[in-house]
């Protein structure tokens, strides 16, 4: 029960509330001052509905390519520990901890560079990322002073490679968004269309009981705002504000990993 109060904590906002209020307001004026006419309703489906629910599509896409190049960035991280761990002849190193710390310092840093949102700082974490990639590049090269052969460093090499692919794909992912301007759109409609409704909404008062004129202006506010607001939280996947978000998990990673 919890869950679902929390869930609807995030669709239903104050901007719900502010437009449903707007659009009462103006379905009530325009009754009261007799402004009333029939708009189609098509045109809220084609004009509004369409580019949202297509909008939302896109983010919910963008979040699964994220998952999954987060998988891949996580899983190729771990074999690279492991094969500090169980490849060298000689089990007297300390490779498996310097893997170890590189790991949990890469996804920390991952974790706080994809929840920034000023450039500078952007710019200096994604510094601190390559720089740990070069780092944890150059111990895979002392797999070779601890008996691990030439095609075993390749292979490790490689999983370096496809961690810093994955990297490069959650940051596009984070950097280009749904379009701006169809996002701009969808944004000025939905906040206005049940205002600029009012006449339709006013016309349509003798069809209901007492109590109930204004049940259609209340859903269609709370329906295109709760669109809206499902929209923002799909945006970034990576900013953990909403409940479909992707955690990064560091601290649990290092434990299962020590």
């Amino acid at each position: 029960m919890l869950k679902i109060v929390n869930s609807l904590r995030l669709i239903i906002n104050y901007k719900t509330f502010l437009i449903t209020g707007l659009s009462v307001l103006s379905s009530y004026l325009c009754f009261h001052y007799g402004l009333t006419a029939k708009f189609p309703d098509m045109l809220v489906g084609v004009a509004i509905v369409f580019p949202v629910v297509f909008s939302i599509g896109s983010a919910y896409t963008r979040r699964e390519t994220a998952l999954q190049r987060f998988s891949d960035f996580k899983g190729h991280a771990i074999a690279i520990y492991y094969a500090s761990r169980d490849w060298s002849s000689t089990k007297e190193n300390d490779l498996a901890v310097k893997a170890r710390n590189m790991i949990h310092e890469l996804l920390v840093t991952l974790k706080v560079m994809l929840k920034v949102k000023d450039h500078k700082q952007w710019d200096e974490h994604e510094k601190k990322m390559y720089d740990l990639f070069s780092k944890l590049s150059s111990l895979t090269m002392e797999f070779r002073n601890h008996g691990v052969q030439s095609g075993e460093i390749s292979r490790v090499s490689q999983y370096v490679s496809k961690m810093i692919i994955a990297f490069d794909n959650m940051r596009i992912v984070h950097r280009y968004r749904t379009p701006v301007t169809l996002r701009a759109y969808s944004k000025v409609f939905i906040y206005t269309f049940p205002i600029i409704y009012g006449p339709y909404f006013a016309s349509t008062f003798h069809d209901y009981s007492a109590q109930l004129e204004y049940v259609m202006p209340i859903l269609y506010s709370f329906i295109l705002v709760s669109l809206d607001n499902i929209q923002d939280q799909l945006e970034d996947p990576f900013d953990e504000v909403g409940e479909d978000d992707i955690v990064i998990d560091a601290e649990e990673t290092a434990k299962l990993l020590s």
